[in-house]
């Protein structure tokens, strides 16, 4: 079995192709309803971070929040799709990986949904 031929890549040849395999990352994210949905969040929340946030540092946090949702989502989808590549069978230890994805994405929505109420509260009726 040949390596793959990342693994010889250096200098910016290498950051060139491993910039473009994230955008394909990106580009099969989209194709998940879930990640979807987070990423025109993104959208709206992100620049409204700007307007909410007194300091850089809310700002940084508010926005900071949302992308590691989109992050964590992008982990979760990785870890779904390897467990459906091996098989389409039920096992226990591939539910397990997949309940856990599911659960880190499930706290990292509740870590911004308190960061944003907790912005929201202060700015509007604090």
């Amino acid at each position: 079995m040949r390596a793959n031929p990342q693994k010889y890549r250096t200098g910016l040849n290498r950051v060139w192709h491993a910039f473009g395999y994230s955008l394909s990352g990106l580009k099969a994210a989209w194709y998940e309803k879930a990640f979807r949905q987070e990423a025109i969040g993104a959208f709206v929340l992100v620049p409204l971070s700007f307007y909410i946030g007194q300091t850089w540092l809310e700002i940084a946090l508010l926005a900071g929040t949302v992308v590691l949702v989109m992050v964590v989502e992008l982990l979760n989808t990785g870890i779904e799709s390897a467990i459906d590549r091996i098989g389409p069978e039920w096992h226990e230890l591939a539910k397990r990986a997949k309940d856990t994805g599911s659960a880190a994405v499930l706290l990292s929505l509740l870590l911004c949904i308190a960061v944003w109420a907790a912005a929201i509260h202060t700015h509007f009726f604090a």
